[in-house]
């Protein structure tokens, strides 16, 4: 499963813990890094390279939203939409964000695989909804007007990188 890079990077890693268990998290990350979800040929990877119980590593991706056991799109989206940000109204930018994505009101991915949108209960930044996570930064206060930028910027990327 490993690449010889990604060998690499893991053997760096293991000189940085204790014991092999104790990278487990980084393990993961890397193990998820290319196509951004892992199968359970990934799990049986990180399991056996850590020498540690298959349902351990299941274990810990439950636990871990931030693992995905689906495929996702290149970018996640996190919109909190708990009650304080629900008050400064984040379910309403929930929606109308569904919309500009062309998703079904629950989220999901977008048809070119470019963004996955989720609704989150709390990404402790109650005082500046509306707000979203895009692959861990944070974009607090948000109009329609300032996530269609950013957006725009992901999306030019993305034409960047596939020589478009």
């Amino acid at each position: 499963m490993w690449s010889d890079v990604e060998q690499k990077e893991l053997e760096e890693i293991l000189k940085k813990y204790p014991t092999k268990r104790s990278a487990l998290l980084p393990a993961l990350y890397l193990a998820q890094r290319e196509k951004n979800w892992l199968d359970d040929d990934d799990i049986l990877a990180v399991a056996e390279a850590l020498e540690v119980p298959v349902t351990d590593v299941q274990a810990v991706i439950g636990f871990y939203t931030l693992f995905r056991r689906e495929p996702t799109g290149k970018h996640m989206i996190h919109v909190c939409t708990d009650l304080p940000c629900a008050l400064r109204g984040a379910e309403d930018f929930y929606a109308r964000l569904t919309r500009r994505l062309g998703l079904p009101s629950e989220g999901g991915t977008t048809a070119d695989g470019l963004f996955t949108l989720e609704a989150v209960p709390c990404l402790a930044a109650c005082d500046k909804a509306p707000m979203c996570q895009i692959d861990l930064q944070y974009y607090e206060n948000l109009t329609d007007e300032m996530i269609d930028t950013v957006l725009a910027q992901f999306r030019a990327e993305a034409q960047q990188e596939s020589g478009a």
